[in-house]
């Protein structure tokens, strides 16, 4: 195994929430963080709290020509990225009927496009190393959908989609470039206020500590794949009954309705 120090980690969304937080565990671990954002006010308190090991760099995810700029000066100021953690996300929290065409645009932009935008930035260098890791963080919505959700819920479905096209076709082309798939449950950073949960000793709404400290150590032990809380994994096995009892169980466990309340960050 490479070593687990020093390295160049790329974390996107990383002016707070969870991808603040991971870049603590990185930095506090020996390595130097490049963390991307469009918040520079939020990235500039990160740097102030994580010192020179923290490069903060402002980018547009929804923007590939600016994707492709800002990766190209990281890549050429700093070398070769060892992991890229595609953390950042957006959330409308509407009605379907309530979705504008710049609300689906920007969610699909950020939260599925991007990361194809950013790996590709990446994988080069990481071949011709024969060395590198592909965090995709994506959500429990990923694998179960919700009301007031379709953009977000389409939008974490083709995020799933992507890690397993990404692991499956590094296999197949003999590249040993590793992924992992984070996928949690609502998590209490703020971006979900207002969410609930009918039965929280099984679908606790997560919190944002807890998460990042399982999620790094996911990411050092090289897993697959890190869904929370457990009972997620439930989802693979009721999907394979008929879909109005497949409904009927999700209402009946208030997946359905966590977003009634929702208010998220106003």
């Amino acid at each position: 195994m490479p070593d687990q120090q020093n390295r160049l980690i790329v974390i996107t969304g990383a002016a707070s929430g969870i991808g603040r937080l991971l870049a603590g565990h990185f930095i506090r671990n020996g390595d130097c963080v490049v963390g991307m954002d469009i918040d520079e006010s939020g990235l500039a308190a990160a740097s102030d709290a994580f010192g020179d090991r923290f490069i903060p760099t402002r980018i547009d995810l929804a923007d590939p020509d600016d994707i492709d700029h800002v990766f190209a000066q990281v890549i050429d100021e700093h070398g070769t990225v060892d992991i890229l953690v595609n953390n950042a996300g957006i959330v409308a929290g509407k009605w379907l009927q309530e979705h504008t065409q710049a609300d689906v645009r920007r969610t699909f932009a950020i939260n599925v496009e991007s990361h194809l935008y950013t790996t590709q930035a990446v994988l080069p260098a990481m071949i011709a190393k024969e060395s590198g890791h592909i965090v995709t963080v994506a959500s429990a919505g990923g694998f179960a959908a919700t009301a007031r959700m379709a953009a977000y819920g389409a939008s974490k479905f083709a995020a799933v989609g992507f890690d397993d096209a990404l692991r499956v076709e590094m296999k197949r082309l003999g590249h040993p470039i590793h992924t992992t798939l984070i996928a949690p449950f609502y998590i209490n950073t703020g971006m979900f206020d207002g969410v609930k949960t009918r039965f929280s000793w099984l679908l606790p709404i997560l919190d944002p500590e807890k998460v990042a400290a399982k999620s790094f150590k996911a990411i050092q032990k090289r897993k697959r794949r890190l869904i929370m809380p457990r009972f997620v994994y439930t989802t693979f096995l009721v999907r394979l009954l008929p879909v109005d009892l497949y409904d009927w169980v999700a209402d009946f466990f208030g997946v359905t309705r966590t977003m009634d309340d929702f208010r998220g960050r106003g």
